[in-house]
């Protein structure tokens, strides 16, 4: 059920998308202690993009999840922006998260709900 999303003004080279998106799955999947079979992972790149004014490269994230917790969520913030410094080259300053504490009722999978 943790669903993270990925918007950057930057090109992710295609051999770059499988290992990002797999290291940003695990990482969610620790950081919400969820099971990663239920992590899903978007990576939307060369978007439209401008922070503060500028087109440098930057990152908008949407992570949501049931059960997401305040701590979960300084703690991700910390591993995610580390992770995009170090393969994407953004530095922590130009990256925003939106985190999301989704009720299990209104999260649908597998012709159901979570709730």
């Amino acid at each position: 059920m943790p669903y993270l999303k990925l918007n950057t003004n930057i090109s992710v080279g295609d051999d770059q998308t499988q290992p990002l998106l797999r290291q940003l799955s695990q990482l969610v999947a620790d950081g919400t202690n969820k099971p990663e079979s239920y992590v899903m992972v978007e990576l939307a790149d060369k978007k439209p993009l401008i922070f503060a004014g500028t087109d440098v490269p930057l990152a908008y994230l949407e992570c949501k999840s049931i059960g997401l917790s305040g701590r979960q969520a300084k703690s991700l913030s910390a591993s995610l922006c580390q992770l995009l410094d170090k393969q994407l080259g953004i530095p922590p300053e130009r990256v925003y998260i939106e985190f999301s504490n989704c009720p299990a009722e209104f999260w649908g999978w597998n012709g159901s709900t979570f709730g």
